[in-house]
C-alpha cells in the first residue's frame, strides 16, 4: 500500500468538517449549548480558561491538528476496499483512546455527554473512510 498524503489531507478536512454533526444534532434536540464540545477542545490546551472566545480559538488548531493527525495514521494503514467499515471502526477506537484515556482526565470534556461524542468519533471514521475511498479510486 503506497501511502498519498494528498488523500489523507483531504480525508483529514473532510473529517474535520463533518464529524461535529451528531454532537450539534444532539445539543439542538436537548437545548444543549452547541459549543460546549468546542470549548472543550480549547480545553485540552488551556485547561484553567473560561472566556469562550479564547477557548473556540484554541479549539480550531487542535482539533485541526487531531483530525489531520488521525486521518494520516487512517490512510497509512487502512486497507483498501472496505474504508468506510474500517473507518467507522476506527473511529471508535480513537474515541476510547480520547474519551476514555485522554479525555477523563479533562474536565470540560469529561463533562460533555458521552453518546455524541463516540457518534462524533464514528462519524468522523466514517467521513474519512468514504473520502479514502473516493480518493483512492
Amino acid at each position: 500500500m503506497t501511502y498519498d498524503g494528498r488523500a489523507a489531507l483531504f480525508a483529514g478536512c473532510v473529517g474535520a468538517v463533518l464529524a461535529g454533526i451528531p454532537s450539534t444534532t444532539w445539543a439542538l434536540v436537548h437545548g444543549d449549548d452547541v459549543l460546549d464540545g468546542a470549548r472543550a477542545a480549547g480545553a485540552i490546551v488551556l485547561r484553567d480558561e473560561q472566556r469562550t472566545p479564547v477557548l473556540l480559538a484554541a479549539a480550531v488548531p487542535v482539533h485541526l491538528a487531531l483530525s489531520l493527525g488521525w486521518a494520516a495514521v487512517l490512510a497509512a494503514t487502512m486497507p483498501r476496499g472496505a474504508e468506510p467499515a474500517t473507518g467507522a471502526l476506527a473511529g471508535l477506537g480513537i474515541a476510547a483512546l480520547d474519551l476514555v484515556g485522554v479525555g477523563r482526565r479533562i474536565p470540560a470534556i469529561r463533562a460533555l455527554a458521552q453518546p455524541p461524542q463516540w457518534a462524533d468519533h464514528v462519524a468522523y471514521g466514517l467521513a474519512v473512510g468514504v473520502a479514502l475511498r473516493l480518493r483512492r479510486r
